[in-house]
């Protein structure tokens, strides 16, 4: 038999990284060496002594059972420790730190807190799609602000109309940015805590990227900036830092009563993250610095050669500040998803079409440094061979 579906699931797109996948699967069905530039999927495996952590702490007992919703209050306590050394910010642990089973599962679910069927969350775009779906399950409506050039990837709040504001209860951001690569400084936050003061919306910052930098910058905290706990939280996650992606854990940290209602989504919905993950997160997040150095290191060498032979090839290309994404301009006469699908059939690589994340990345796309320099080399030689 065949059910339908919720009009909830019907509402939503085909999710982009899915298809992507989809695409790739078939390439590599009919015997293409497929490059995959797509998902931003760290490459490089978990650092060790975070592994063996894992396998001792697995083999504990007291770990075998259901695990606190809230996470471990030493968990909690260890990312209070670091956004203290990392950005200054001193956070109450088991008030304003709540464990995540990876940062996008806690901002799917934040909506379902705080938006009721018809509220409006601000959304940019191009952006992470997850900001728009959860807006969607909770029933409520995204107004989108316009990620663009001239405003260096930031939105305007200034063209928000009084009359949407006024109807919003979120506002999602992300910087440093996925996927532009963008970057935003104190002076732009500031903005952000003045406007969400006056329409009295929450701030969620998705932060997953701030320890992905290169050169002389070092991206900040939202929560670095004076009153930003009163109006937000924060998102952020062990999987870019510290090449975890596959093992799920994040955090939510910052304003108290925002942490406390995506705390009780969290505890209908699941039973909390796995407490051997846990205990290898402390250990990732008391580890030196030299092993997120070392991964920052790798990322710009990689970055360093894309920018060099795309630019070599003429593509249009900024070397980013942060992130390990290029922001691609689209040659004339191509459309973002047209281009990607000339890259793969072509040339065997996957990249991500800007549209993909937003009707404004139109003209875009999307590469990801997430493969050896190697093979980076190898998808500049065929871009160098590609007639376009």
């Amino acid at each position: 038999m065949n059910f339908s579906f919720s009009e909830r699931l019907q509402q939503l797109p085909p999710y982009l990284f899915a298809e992507l996948d989809r695409l790739k699967e078939e390439a590599m069905a009919k015997g293409i060496d497929v490059i995959d530039l797509g998902v931003g999927d760290p490459d490089i495996p978990t650092p060790a002594h975070i592994v063996e952590k894992l396998k001792n702490a697995a083999e504990n007992p007291t770990n075998h059972r259901y695990p606190s919703y809230a996470g471990m209050l030493s968990f909690r306590q260890a990312v209070a420790e670091w956004y203290e050394r990392r950005f200054g910010v001193r956070l109450d642990a088991q008030k304003e730190v709540l464990s995540l089973i990876g940062s996008k599962e806690g901002i799917a679910h934040l909506p379902l807190a705080f938006i009721n069927p018809g509220d409006i969350a601000l959304v940019p775009t191009p952006a992470y799609p997850v900001y728009h779906i959860g807006t969607l399950f909770a029933g409520g409506t995204s107004y989108f602000m316009p990620l663009l050039e001239e405003n260096n990837f930031l939105p305007d709040l200034d063209k928000i109309p009084p009359d949407i504001a006024r109807q919003a209860k979120v506002m999602f951001l992300n910087y440093p940015n996925n996927p532009t690569a963008a970057v935003a400084g104190a002076d732009f936050f500031e903005r952000v805590i003045s406007f969400a003061k006056k329409y009295e919306i929450i701030v969620c910052h998705d932060a997953a990227y701030t320890e992905m930098y290169f050169d002389d910058y070092k991206p900040i905290s939202f929560l670095s900036v004076p009153e930003a706990k009163e109006v937000g939280i924060e998102f952020h996650s062990l999987s870019k830092t510290y090449n975890m992606t596959g093992w799920r854990i994040g955090f939510a940290v910052g304003n108290e009563s925002v942490i406390r209602g995506l705390g009780k989504i969290k505890s209908n919905i699941d039973s909390g993250v796995f407490q051997a993950v846990q205990e290898a997160g402390i250990t990732a997040l008391k580890s030196d610095e030299v092993v997120v150095e070392r991964n920052r290191k790798v990322f710009q060498e990689r970055r360093d050669l894309m920018v060099e032979g795309l630019r070599r090839i003429g593509l249009e290309v900024d070397p980013p500040k942060a992130t390990f994404y290029l922001w691609i301009k689209v040659p004339q006469g191509y459309s973002s998803a047209e281009f990607s699908q000339l890259l793969l059939k072509e040339a065997g690589l996957v990249v991500t079409p800007g549209n993909g994340f937003g009707e404004p990345g139109e003209g875009y796309f999307r590469m990801a440094l997430t493969v050896p320099k190697e093979r980076l080399s190898e998808a500049l030689a065929r871009l160098k061979d590609l007639k376009f």
